[in-house]
């Protein structure tokens, strides 16, 4: 890599040793990544929950902490994995809260602004069109590309402190506009109806993708999705392919700056209804017992909340309801009473948490937890690998199945 007389201070070691160990990492990814040079970033969002992180993580972070590490950009964080305010009836033991205590004193001692939320896009300073960022979390990266129009890879937990640090990224993948171009073409044959299909119908892109390098370009919508339905989409999308980055044709910023040649020499990949009920058909069917239903991944905007607190009034579950929010989102919903009116029916509002990154095993195993049921496309992916047989339905239905135990 080319570097500039900056970039060879940091190297040198001139800006201390924290600052040389971020630069020697970033040269490191840049060179498996053939890239060329760095480009300065304005924002940093990194992926540091304590599941992923565990104690060698804590203790290199706070190496980095004890060598001065100080970040140079506005520098925010994902989801925790503890809400320390209540963390014990989950199931979650002293040790995965002392983790987390740990990380948030070295991020913090670092600059790092703990904002807890993998929806930064939704409430923090969202990214605007062009700009250079470093992000971690898929569902963050996916929507910052491409309903954003912002430029961020996929950034590892170290890959994303190296950039708070250095306030640089290495200029690879989706900071070059050749790799921001349509490799897929999708035909839309069944508009969504809600959230879930929304994430149904970005899940079976993302699998039909399957490549961090294919940038799919969807057609034959008929309206402009809300944030919400871009948001469960795009995490779906990540989720099952990879995929960084979407096009919706005549929506998105980027998809009307393309040449119409280079879509027209796409093959055209039709997504029925029969595409939507077959990923559909494999979570769940109706009569299913439920042990506990989750909203989550990602974390529920103000608008979310607020459906969830209409569908909640006067009615009392027989089985735990968890939802998931940031801690923006949170003082919102409670000075609205929205918080109040969820947990008068018995479910519990966590903040600055999402689901399937808060020791979602250990918490299952303790409370005896299998038959999971979610309006997330995205946590029914993630979770049957945590020994979990997680069922979908939209959030009308997991109310209702929430009442009476069973999917409706």
């Amino acid at each position: 890599m080319k570097l500039n007389k900056q970039e060879k201070a940091m190297l040198n070691g001139d800006f201390g040793e924290a600052v040389k160990w971020a630069i020697e990492h970033q040269i490191k990814v840049g060179d498996f990544f053939d890239a060329e040079k760095f480009i300065p970033i304005s924002q940093v969002h990194m992926m540091v929950d304590p599941e992923s992180v565990g104690e060698g993580g804590v203790l290199f972070l706070e190496k980095i902490m004890n060598l001065g590490g100080k970040v140079v950009v506005p520098m925010i964080t994902d989801p925790r994995g503890v809400d320390l305010n209540y963390y014990s009836p989950l199931g979650q033991t002293e040790e995965m809260a002392n983790i987390e205590r740990r990380t948030i004193k070295a991020c913090t001692s670092m600059g790092i602004l703990m904002t807890n939320t993998c929806v930064n896009y939704q409430t923090i300073m969202p990214p605007t069109f062009g700009e250079s960022v470093a992000y971690g979390d898929t569902g963050v990266v996916i929507y910052s590309n491409s309903v954003c129009g912002a430029r961020t890879n996929f950034e590892g937990g170290p890959s994303a402190l190296a950039a708070g640090l250095s306030g640089r990224t290495p200029c690879y993948g989706l900071h070059l506009d050749k790799n921001r171009l349509p490799t897929k073409r999708f035909q839309v044959k069944k508009q969504p109806n809600d959230l879930t299909e929304w994430g149904i119908l970005g899940g079976i892109v993302g699998k039909k993708s399957g490549s961090y390098w294919e940038i799919p370009v969807i057609e034959g919508l008929d309206f402009i999705p809300s944030s919400d339905e871009m948001k469960h989409f795009g995490a779906a999308m990540a989720s099952y392919g990879s995929t960084p980055m979407f096009h919706l044709r005549e929506i998105t910023p980027e998809a009307k700056l393309i040449d119409q040649t280079i879509i027209d020499n796409l093959e055209i990949i039709d997504i029925t209804e029969n595409d939507i009920n077959s990923l559909k058909s494999q979570f769940g069917s109706k009569g299913d017992k439920v042990d506990v239903v989750v909203f989550a991944a990602p974390q529920l905007s103000i608008i979310e909340m607020k459906k969830v607190a209409s569908l909640c009034k006067n009615n009392n579950f027989v089985v735990p309801v968890i939802v998931c929010t940031s801690p923006q989102v949170y003082a919102d919903a409670r000075r609205m009473n929205l918080v109040q009116e969820i947990e008068s029916s018995g479910a519990k509002v966590l903040e600055g948490t999402c689901f399937y990154n808060q020791y979602a095993k250990e918490i299952g195993e303790a409370n005896g937890w299998k038959k999971l049921l979610s309006n997330s496309t995205k946590i029914v992916n993630i979770l049957g690998g945590y020994g979990y047989e997680p069922a979908l339905a939209n959030m009308e239905d997991c109310i209702k199945s929430a009442i009476i135990g069973e999917i409706v």
